[in-house]
């Protein structure tokens, strides 16, 4: 977007609330949406290495995924935090959405905070459970916590996507009217939107797991126990950086076909491209006119509709009211699936590489490479969140609610910034803080250490192990 446009957003007759609302929002979501991928994908590789330990009788098993339920807890306990702040800030940053739509959005919001509660619960009896329950029933418990951390994430999905694709209400004489809870939370962009948030769940959990022990390889730790720490997580990132591209394809497709302002900052089209598209990587939009992209024939009309020859929107045919930030979401679009597809690419490598006998584990580019690539998929789920968000504007809920009316007029908003800034910082160096004592008393010997949720060690007797496991 040309800078005149961007000034335009900050215009006297916005909202005074607008710019810190938008700020704060973002940064909210940008932490959060972190710690919430360990509550939808860690539970299930803890189970995965947590039944080996009992169905094998792999100490090595047992005591990693011990330690990883530590972590989890420390994690969990951040996330809370920052999941209370968000909760608050719906309401405090945009009283127009929530006053105007709260009976739409009560139904997924509440069912977020029961999955939320849930999860704890069960957290805490997983981090009671060792020793004190029998084996199987202590594996148990990781089943009722990932479904809660699922629910929990759709809910949340659901929402936004709703805001993608408003349903479930009527409007009459402005007035809104015959609200339907069930089907605005299920609505027709739901459960691609949350298939593509999960997987990119798994791959970003599955990435930074395996980079810390990749870290630990590359310092000459190669034993068991950082090999199954690296390769159950990987694995797991595996499968979910091979389907991500078509998944993130066909919700491309459905976004496409309804908000086509956005598929045109997506392709950087100023003018309607009938088909054959094609396919600019980078470029600017600077005065009207794209500059320094590198078009790629046919490969835009794949992208955009699927077919060879489809037709892409122009910007141009839309009013420039409506325009999001062209150029923070062309590129956050293409960083994403750039690094997607790159995170896919090693993975199919390193497990083909496998196949053939050779051990990428023991060379040190590929694990140098492992250990940056939790960075890269935290930076590909953060890039994904800024096209949908950023391109989506100027509109909160699609051509029902603009930002400036969602906004509230409270100029103090600054100071909630501000002190929102503080509390972030505070968790991000305390949660260093903790992780790394923890993984420094686990390589000294201890191995019992105190965690949130959990109660004081005490003597205990080891539990019965069942027949056959």
């Amino acid at each position: 977007m040309p800078f005149s446009d961007t000034v335009m957003v900050l215009a006297s007759d916005a909202p005074p609330g607008l710019l810190p609302a938008r700020q704060q929002m973002a940064l909210s979501l940008g932490f959060h949406i972190i710690l919430a991928c360990f509550g939808v994908a860690f539970p299930a590789m803890m189970y995965v290495v947590h039944r080996r330990g009992i169905v094998r009788d792999d100490p090595t098993a047992l005591r990693l995924v011990k330690r990883w339920s530590k972590a989890s807890a420390v994690l969990f306990a951040i996330g809370a935090v920052s999941g209370t702040v968000l909760s608050f800030e719906m309401g405090l940053l945009w009283p127009g959405l929530m006053g105007r739509f709260g009976d739409v959005l009560g139904l997924p919001f509440a069912l977020e905070g029961l999955s939320f509660f849930s999860e704890a619960i069960f957290l805490g009896l997983y981090l009671y459970g060792w020793d004190r329950m029998r084996p199987r029933l202590h594996l148990a418990m990781l089943v009722p916590m990932a479904i809660s951390g699922i629910v929990g994430s759709f809910c949340v999905v659901a929402v936004n996507s709703w805001m993608n694709y408003p349903t479930g209400f009527t409007i009459r004489d402005g007035v809104l009217t015959d609200v339907r809870p069930w089907a605005a939370m299920f609505n027709p962009l739901a459960w691609l939107q949350f298939l593509h948030m999960w997987l990119g769940a798994f791959l970003l959990v599955g990435l930074v797991v395996s980079g810390v022990y990749a870290a630990g390889l590359l310092r000459g730790r190669d034993d068991a126990h950082h090999r199954l720490g690296f390769t159950v997580p990987f694995a797991f990132a595996s499968v979910a950086a091979v389907i991500q591209p078509f998944a993130g394809h066909l919700l491309g497709l459905q976004v496409g076909n309804k908000q086509e302002a956005k598929l045109a900052a997506f392709e950087l089209a100023l003018e309607p491209e009938p088909g054959p598209a094609p396919l600019r990587l980078g470029g600017f939009l600077v005065d009207d006119k794209v500059r320094w992209a590198l078009p790629i024939p046919r490969v835009g009309s794949i992208i955009a509709r699927g077919t060879f020859n489809g037709s892409v929107p122009g910007l141009e045919t839309i009013p420039r009211s409506d325009w999001p930030l062209v150029n923070i979401t062309h590129w956050s679009f293409q960083s994403m699936v750039g690094i997607g597809l790159l995170l896919a690419l090693v993975a199919v490598v390193f497990w083909a590489a496998r196949r053939r006998g050779h051990d990428l584990l023991s060379n040190r580019w590929f694990l140098r490479f492992a250990v940056l690539a939790g960075p890269l998929a935290i930076i590909a789920l953060e890039m994904g969140w800024v096209a949908t968000e950023v391109g989506r504007q100027p509109w909160t809920v699609w051509q029902v609610l603009r930002t400036t009316d969602a906004a509230t007029f409270n100029r103090a908003i600054w100071w909630t910034y501000g002190g929102v800034v503080v509390i972030y910082v505070g968790m991000t160096v305390a949660a260093f803080v903790v992780l790394r004592s923890m993984t420094r008393r686990w390589r000294a010997g201890e191995e019992e250490l105190p965690s949130p949720y959990g109660p004081a060690v005490v003597a205990a007797t080891p539990a019965r192990a069942e027949p056959g496991g």
